[in-house]
């Protein structure tokens, strides 16, 4: 229940030096210099001089339940395994549904955030999947979110996409008015996550839905953003007018840029990072190329993008740590509960080995998942 931190390099995520911090009762009590142990009876110490405490991370595209099924019902991705969570550094997820509305559902999508909450995980969903009409559970995105607590938003809806149902901006209009409507009555983030494919037009809908309409620019978070060049040069174009650019991690096609390159492009442009955040598109589907089968997307790519991002390109470490805790958590509505070590928030913490940025130990709620690098919990059906 009560644990100490000592001597490591601090990241809140912004740099602040050498410091101790005090877990009680799983949420943060105190970030200081030289906190004695004292302060609290059977204080557990926990050293760690020579390393690196930074927030948790979180990770806003995560296929709860699978993806896949583009090759047929054998293409079809199991449910993620809370073991592969962990060694990603995630404490907080936001599931999606994908394409596949018809054999998948958002009641199966809730269930399994549900579960992953009793192993230990911070859970929450989008309802809603490819196509518009969406996929529901009571048979309004609105109404899901008023009344189903882990609902924060619609998503993820495709647009300039072959799977798309090529929505007309009158439809994204009228669903974009639901969410932002829900998220005010179920005093949630509110958000309109938007899957963005190959297709010619790139946002050019998410301009028109910011430029033509009332809607905050926030409530929307188009992703995949780096999936090829004209997308890129959209998405700084999009953050230059204060909206948020989400960038996949595991970019691979050869068509996009990475997400180091990303953000090592974004800074030589000069573009404040303060609304670029990174997801995984853990366990969805990688399309086939040169014969080979579909892959899986890992929720791991997360982690080693933004160890990349800063051992291979320099990116300083706040800006990197930023993009997966408070830029996550702010435009979701849970800061400063969420992304950050600050007096008050949740105990969800990284402790990171300084030469490699390997995880040494991970709480989530105060309590240990990782001690010494090796994983302490399973889910119920892992070995």
């Amino acid at each position: 229940m009560f644990k100490l931190l000592k001597g490591g390099h601090c990241y809140t995520p912004g740099d602040i030096g050498i410091k101790d911090v005090a877990v009680v009762y799983g949420h943060i009590y105190r970030v200081d210099e030289n906190i004695s142990r004292n302060i609290l009876p059977d204080m557990e110490v926990l050293d760690c001089s020579g390393k690196i405490i930074c927030p948790a991370f979180i990770d806003q595209h995560v296929h709860i339940t699978g993806g896949g099924g583009e090759e047929g019902p054998v293409s079809r991705i199991p449910e993620i395994s809370l073991g592969e969570i962990l060694s990603s550094g995630v404490a907080t997820v936001v599931g999606v549904l994908g394409v596949d509305g018809i054999t998948r559902s958002v009641e199966s999508l809730l269930a399994k955030a549900r579960g992953l909450e009793a192993e230990g995980l911070n859970t929450y969903i989008y309802t809603g999947s490819y196509s518009v009409p969406t996929a529901t559970i009571t048979g309004k995105v609105i109404s899901d979110m008023v009344l189903i607590d882990k609902v924060i938003g619609a998503g993820e809806i495709a647009i300039a996409d072959h799977r798309s149902s090529n929505p007309s901006i009158e439809q994204l209009a009228e669903l974009a008015s639901q969410v932002h409507t829900g998220g005010l009555l179920g005093g949630k983030a509110g958000i309109l996550h938007l899957h963005v494919g190959d297709g010619k037009e790139g946002i050019e809908k998410l301009f028109r839905l910011v430029y033509e309409y009332d809607f905050p620019v926030e409530m929307f978070v188009p992703t995949h953003l780096n999936r090829n060049t004209n997308l890129f040069e959209q998405a700084a174009e999009y953050l230059k007018i204060g909206g948020t650019a989400d960038f996949t991690a595991g970019e691979t096609s050869g068509k996009g840029c990475s997400v180091p390159e990303a953000l090592s492009c974004l800074t030589r442009k000069g573009i404040n990072l303060d609304k670029v955040t990174v997801s995984s598109d853990g366990n969805g589907s990688i399309p086939a190329k040169d014969g080979q089968k579909t892959g899986i997307g890992r929720v791991r790519q997360l982690y080693d993008d933004i160890c990349s991002s800063i051992i291979s390109e320099k990116i300083n470490p706040e800006d990197a740590f930023k993009t997966v805790t408070e830029n996550v958590a702010r435009i979701l509505k849970i800061y400063p509960r969420k992304g950050t070590l600050t007096v008050g928030s949740d105990a969800d913490i990284l402790v990171l080995n300084s030469s490699d940025l390997s995880i040494d130990k991970f709480l989530i709620g105060g309590d240990k998942y990782i001690d010494n690098g090796n994983i302490m919990r399973k889910g119920r059906y892992e070995k």
